[in-house]
Protein backbone atom coordinates (compact mmCIF):
# COMPACT_ATOMS: atom_id res chain seq x y z
CA UNK A 1 0.00 0.00 0.00
CA UNK A 2 0.88 3.63 -0.93
CA UNK A 3 0.80 5.98 2.15
CA UNK A 4 -0.89 9.74 1.63
CA UNK A 5 -0.55 11.65 5.18
CA UNK A 6 -3.45 14.23 5.42
CA UNK A 7 -1.31 17.42 5.98
CA UNK A 8 -4.39 19.55 7.33
CA UNK A 9 -4.30 16.94 10.25
CA UNK A 10 -0.75 17.13 11.34
CA UNK A 11 0.60 19.08 14.34
CA UNK A 12 1.59 22.51 12.71
CA UNK A 13 3.30 23.55 15.80
CA UNK A 14 5.76 20.65 14.60
CA UNK A 15 5.75 21.86 11.01
CA UNK A 16 9.38 20.97 9.67
CA UNK A 17 10.05 18.10 11.99
CA UNK A 18 6.90 16.42 10.23
CA UNK A 19 7.27 17.12 7.28
CA UNK A 20 10.53 15.80 7.26
CA UNK A 21 9.70 12.43 8.52
CA UNK A 22 6.87 12.39 5.77
CA UNK A 23 9.12 12.59 3.08
CA UNK A 24 11.22 9.93 4.13
CA UNK A 25 8.86 7.43 4.83
CA UNK A 26 5.28 8.21 2.64
CA UNK A 27 4.54 8.18 -0.94
CA UNK A 28 2.31 10.97 -1.42
CA UNK A 29 1.70 14.49 0.55
CA UNK A 30 -1.81 15.24 0.54
CA UNK A 31 -3.24 19.00 0.71
CA UNK A 32 -6.69 19.74 0.58
CA UNK A 33 -7.39 23.05 -0.34
CA UNK A 34 -11.09 24.36 0.30
CA UNK A 35 -12.51 27.42 -0.42
CA UNK A 36 -15.79 28.11 1.53
CA UNK A 37 -17.84 27.78 -0.88
CA UNK A 38 -17.63 24.14 -2.67
CA UNK A 39 -17.55 22.60 1.18
CA UNK A 40 -18.05 24.92 4.33
CA UNK A 41 -14.39 25.09 5.58
CA UNK A 42 -10.97 26.80 4.59
CA UNK A 43 -8.07 24.51 5.00
CA UNK A 44 -4.70 25.12 3.10
CA UNK A 45 -3.33 27.43 0.21
CA UNK A 46 -0.67 27.59 -2.49
CA UNK A 47 1.28 29.72 0.30
CA UNK A 48 1.55 26.60 2.44
CA UNK A 49 2.27 24.64 -0.32
CA UNK A 50 5.15 26.42 -0.83
CA UNK A 51 6.39 26.04 2.45
CA UNK A 52 6.02 22.16 2.20
CA UNK A 53 8.05 21.93 -1.36
CA UNK A 54 10.99 23.85 0.39
CA UNK A 55 11.27 20.73 2.51
CA UNK A 56 9.70 17.55 0.79
CA UNK A 57 10.83 15.68 -2.21
CA UNK A 58 7.80 13.64 -2.36
CA UNK A 59 4.95 14.16 -4.67
CA UNK A 60 2.17 16.74 -3.21
CA UNK A 61 -1.24 16.16 -4.27
CA UNK A 62 -3.71 19.25 -3.85
CA UNK A 63 -6.87 18.62 -3.62
CA UNK A 64 -9.44 21.07 -4.98
CA UNK A 65 -12.58 20.90 -2.83
CA UNK A 66 -13.08 24.92 -4.51
CA UNK A 67 -15.85 26.05 -6.86
CA UNK A 68 -13.13 27.26 -9.35
CA UNK A 69 -10.44 24.56 -10.27
CA UNK A 70 -9.31 27.08 -13.15
CA UNK A 71 -8.24 30.18 -10.03
CA UNK A 72 -5.87 27.88 -8.82
CA UNK A 73 -4.02 25.68 -11.16
CA UNK A 74 -1.28 28.40 -12.13
CA UNK A 75 -0.92 29.14 -8.25
CA UNK A 76 -0.19 25.85 -7.44
CA UNK A 77 2.19 25.05 -10.38
CA UNK A 78 4.14 27.58 -9.23
CA UNK A 79 4.37 26.63 -5.57
CA UNK A 80 5.62 23.40 -6.73
CA UNK A 81 2.56 20.97 -6.50
CA UNK A 82 2.55 17.88 -8.52
CA UNK A 83 -0.67 16.46 -8.79
CA UNK A 84 -3.89 18.59 -8.81
CA UNK A 85 -6.95 16.74 -8.26
CA UNK A 86 -10.65 17.61 -9.52
CA UNK A 87 -14.06 16.92 -8.37
CA UNK A 88 -15.87 16.40 -11.45
CA UNK A 89 -19.04 18.59 -9.88
CA UNK A 90 -16.82 21.52 -10.39
CA UNK A 91 -14.98 20.50 -13.62
CA UNK A 92 -17.46 19.51 -16.03
CA UNK A 93 -18.68 21.78 -18.97
CA UNK A 94 -14.56 22.64 -18.84
CA UNK A 95 -12.79 19.06 -17.97
CA UNK A 96 -10.50 18.67 -20.81
CA UNK A 97 -9.72 22.14 -20.94
CA UNK A 98 -8.34 22.48 -17.26
CA UNK A 99 -6.89 18.74 -17.40
CA UNK A 100 -4.50 19.59 -20.64
CA UNK A 101 -3.75 22.91 -18.75
CA UNK A 102 -2.58 20.69 -15.86
CA UNK A 103 -0.19 18.70 -18.14
CA UNK A 104 0.75 21.66 -19.52
CA UNK A 105 2.81 22.59 -16.34
CA UNK A 106 3.81 19.34 -15.98
CA UNK A 107 1.85 18.12 -13.56
CA UNK A 108 -0.31 14.71 -12.94
CA UNK A 109 -3.83 14.92 -13.40
CA UNK A 110 -5.98 12.76 -10.34
CA UNK A 111 -9.96 13.34 -10.15
CA UNK A 112 -12.10 12.73 -6.99
CA UNK A 113 -15.20 11.01 -6.44
CA UNK A 114 -17.79 12.59 -3.62
CA UNK A 115 -19.63 9.39 -2.33
CA UNK A 116 -22.89 9.77 -3.74
CA UNK A 117 -21.10 10.79 -7.48
CA UNK A 118 -21.36 7.77 -9.86
CA UNK A 119 -18.10 6.61 -11.44
CA UNK A 120 -19.95 6.90 -15.05
CA UNK A 121 -19.35 11.32 -14.15
CA UNK A 122 -16.21 10.94 -15.08
CA UNK A 123 -16.26 8.10 -18.08
CA UNK A 124 -15.65 10.59 -21.15
CA UNK A 125 -12.29 11.38 -19.07
CA UNK A 126 -11.43 8.92 -16.78
CA UNK A 127 -8.50 7.66 -19.13
CA UNK A 128 -6.22 10.74 -18.87
CA UNK A 129 -6.42 10.60 -14.96
CA UNK A 130 -3.34 9.73 -13.03
CA UNK A 131 -5.52 8.13 -9.84
CA UNK A 132 -8.77 8.20 -9.04
CA UNK A 133 -9.67 9.29 -5.36
CA UNK A 134 -12.91 7.73 -3.47
CA UNK A 135 -14.10 9.91 -1.13
CA UNK A 136 -15.35 7.40 1.86
CA UNK A 137 -17.14 10.61 3.87
CA UNK A 138 -18.33 13.42 2.81
CA UNK A 139 -16.13 16.17 1.81
CA UNK A 140 -14.75 19.56 4.06
CA UNK A 141 -14.58 17.94 7.53
CA UNK A 142 -11.74 15.32 9.41
CA UNK A 143 -12.98 12.86 11.36
CA UNK A 144 -16.21 11.66 9.85
CA UNK A 145 -17.68 8.01 10.04
CA UNK A 146 -16.63 5.39 7.18
CA UNK A 147 -19.71 5.28 4.43
CA UNK A 148 -19.26 1.67 3.77
CA UNK A 149 -21.99 1.98 0.28
CA UNK A 150 -18.26 2.99 -1.26
CA UNK A 151 -16.61 -0.36 -0.85
CA UNK A 152 -18.49 -0.86 -4.21
CA UNK A 153 -17.42 2.33 -6.06
CA UNK A 154 -14.08 1.05 -4.93
CA UNK A 155 -14.50 -2.35 -6.80
CA UNK A 156 -15.97 -0.85 -9.85
CA UNK A 157 -13.08 1.35 -10.55
CA UNK A 158 -11.03 -1.64 -10.33
CA UNK A 159 -12.72 -3.56 -12.81
CA UNK A 160 -12.93 -0.08 -15.01
CA UNK A 161 -9.42 0.10 -15.36
CA UNK A 162 -9.07 -3.61 -15.90
CA UNK A 163 -11.76 -3.86 -18.48
CA UNK A 164 -10.45 -0.64 -20.10
CA UNK A 165 -6.32 -1.56 -19.49
CA UNK A 166 -6.31 1.92 -17.43
CA UNK A 167 -3.11 2.10 -14.94
CA UNK A 168 -4.81 4.99 -12.46
CA UNK A 169 -3.87 4.00 -8.79
CA UNK A 170 -7.20 3.87 -6.68
CA UNK A 171 -7.05 5.90 -4.02
CA UNK A 172 -8.97 6.50 -0.58
CA UNK A 173 -9.32 9.57 1.24
CA UNK A 174 -11.82 9.94 4.27
CA UNK A 175 -11.65 7.16 7.61
CA UNK A 176 -8.69 5.41 6.21
CA UNK A 177 -7.95 3.83 9.44
CA UNK A 178 -7.39 0.15 11.30
CA UNK A 179 -11.56 -0.24 11.20
CA UNK A 180 -11.67 0.06 7.40
CA UNK A 181 -8.21 -1.18 5.91
CA UNK A 182 -8.80 -4.56 5.36
CA UNK A 183 -12.14 -3.97 3.30
CA UNK A 184 -10.11 -1.08 1.60
CA UNK A 185 -7.62 -3.31 0.80
CA UNK A 186 -9.81 -6.43 -0.41
CA UNK A 187 -12.01 -4.15 -2.49
CA UNK A 188 -8.86 -2.86 -4.42
CA UNK A 189 -7.30 0.11 -2.75
CA UNK A 190 -3.62 1.26 -4.10
CA UNK A 191 -2.93 4.04 -1.71
CA UNK A 192 -4.81 5.36 1.40
CA UNK A 193 -4.93 8.92 2.41
CA UNK A 194 -4.10 8.96 6.78
CA UNK A 195 -5.60 12.09 8.81
CA UNK A 196 -6.44 12.02 12.50
CA UNK A 197 -7.65 8.60 13.03
CA UNK A 198 -5.13 6.55 10.54
CA UNK A 199 -1.69 8.29 11.76
CA UNK A 200 -1.69 11.81 13.61
CA UNK A 201 -3.90 10.69 16.90
CA UNK A 202 -1.83 7.71 18.02
CA UNK A 203 0.74 9.27 19.34
CA UNK A 204 2.52 12.61 19.87
CA UNK A 205 5.65 11.83 18.30
CA UNK A 206 5.21 11.21 14.45
CA UNK A 207 7.66 8.40 14.69
CA UNK A 208 5.73 6.13 16.56
CA UNK A 209 2.40 7.33 15.15
CA UNK A 210 3.84 5.78 11.89
CA UNK A 211 5.16 2.35 13.47
CA UNK A 212 1.46 1.86 14.96
CA UNK A 213 0.22 2.67 11.73
CA UNK A 214 2.44 0.37 10.06
CA UNK A 215 1.74 -2.43 12.04
CA UNK A 216 -1.84 -1.84 11.70
CA UNK A 217 -1.86 -1.93 7.49
CA UNK A 218 0.54 -5.07 7.60
CA UNK A 219 -1.90 -7.33 9.88
CA UNK A 220 -4.69 -5.90 7.58
CA UNK A 221 -2.71 -7.01 4.19
CA UNK A 222 -1.62 -10.42 5.98
CA UNK A 223 -5.45 -11.10 6.23
CA UNK A 224 -6.42 -10.27 2.87
CA UNK A 225 -3.53 -11.82 1.52
CA UNK A 226 -2.00 -14.05 3.73
CA UNK A 227 1.31 -14.52 1.82
CA UNK A 228 2.11 -11.18 1.85
CA UNK A 229 5.87 -10.77 3.28
CA UNK A 230 6.40 -7.22 3.84
CA UNK A 231 4.65 -4.07 4.56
Amino acid sequence: MKISPSLMCMDLARFQEQIAFIDQHADYFHIDIMDGHFVPNLTLSPFFVGQVKKLASKPLDCHLMVTRPQDYIGDLARAGADYITLHPETINGQAFRLIEEIRRHGMKVGLILNPETPVDAMKYYIHKADKITVMTVDPGFAGQPFIPEMLDKIAELKSWREREGLSFEIEIDGSCNQGTYRELMAAGADVFIVGTSGLFNHADNIGDAWQLMSEQILAARNEVMPHAKSA
